[in-house]
């Protein structure tokens, strides 16, 4: 099935967390739990299931990762 431009999916951990920033903008990527953030993901306007693309821990650190440093204007969380 060919990818839509207008879509993503659980590998586009970058994207995710750019989403993140700009939609939960009033929530603390710190204190969310990896169910919660989950559900934040599956929420994002064009997100998309893709079949052999599963969600998992380590996507989900690094979706994690990657909103912290978005909110903080694109540091990573170990450069303040």
């Amino acid at each position: 099935m060919p990818h839509d431009p207008d879509t993503f999916d659980w590998l586009d951990v970058d994207l995710i967390g750019e989403l993140l920033a700009e939609h939960c903008a009033a929530i603390d990527p710190m204190r969310v739990g990896f169910v919660e953030l989950k559900r934040l993901v599956q929420g994002l306007p064009g997100f998309v299931e893709r079949p052999g693309h599963p969600c998992n821990e380590r996507i989900l650190e690094e979706i994690q990762a990657n909103w912290i440093e978005a909110k903080q204007g694109g540091k990573k969380p170990d450069e303040e």
